[in-house]
């Protein structure tokens, strides 16, 4: 089990789903907390919560399809605590539709945040993470393994960070800084509930797993292994 308490955790798309129960685990286990979304108010009540409860933890606003809002979240992180050890690239969304009603613009919306929005994430938070000998875990999915009918911008964007892992973290073995890929299932979420393309909104409720995971398994899973 990943010893976390005392260290300095970065969460990205924290306002809900799964990055809202990874910071609820993480300060559990006595870390101190970077929140990072787009929605404010959401973190902020979140903060509140956690802080009653002992912890400590931040709020930042952060699109991580804008250049250089991640670079503010890591910055915060280094002015109130000091010190970042564990960064989570969870931010992410999914497209979904039979491919010949999407356009080329929802595929390119859909790798702005997933693919490129973790990318801007790791760049802005590496040298960090090298310093402390720190971790990454990259939020993924079962969809980066296998691809299903009416999926295929979503699955594309977590094949690319599958591999964008994998590659890290044969790269930053030697740094000390580990590398984790957490590839969920179906997650109650809100993930295919925003940001569906015209015309497909139907098919956002039709791609189910069997089996729904809740994400505070999907966060003890992701800090035990981390």
């Amino acid at each position: 089990m990943a010893n976390t308490s005392g260290q300095v955790v970065l969460i990205t798309g924290a306002s809900s789903g799964i990055g809202e129960a990874l910071a609820r685990e993480f300060a559990r286990r006595g870390a101190a907390l970077v929140l990072a979304a787009r929605r404010t108010d959401r973190l902020d009540r979140l903060v509140a919560e956690l802080t009653a409860g002992g912890a400590r933890a931040v709020a930042v606003r952060c699109d991580v399809t804008v250049d250089g809002e991640p670079e503010r979240a890591a910055a915060a992180a280094r002015e109130r605590f000091g010190r970042l050890d564990v960064v989570v690239a969870n931010a992410g969304f999914g497209v979904v539709g039979p491919f010949a009603l999407l356009t080329l613009d929802d595929y390119r919306r859909q790798f702005e945040t997933n693919v490129f929005g973790v990318l801007r994430t790791l760049k802005a938070t590496l040298a960090d993470v090298r310093r402390t000998r720190g971790r990454i875990a990259v939020i993924g999915s079962v969809s980066g393994h296998i691809a299903t009918p009416g999926s295929s911008p979503y699955a594309m964007s977590k094949f690319a960070v599958r591999a964008l892992a994998e590659a890290l973290g044969h790269e930053l073995a030697r740094s000390g800084v580990s590398v984790t890929l957490v590839s969920p299932g179906y997650v109650a979420s809100e993930i295919r509930r925003e940001h569906q393309p015209t015309g497909c909104r139907r098919h956002a409720g039709e791609h189910r797993m069997r089996r729904v995971i809740l994400p505070a398994d999907t966060s003890r899973l992701c800090v035990e292994r981390s």
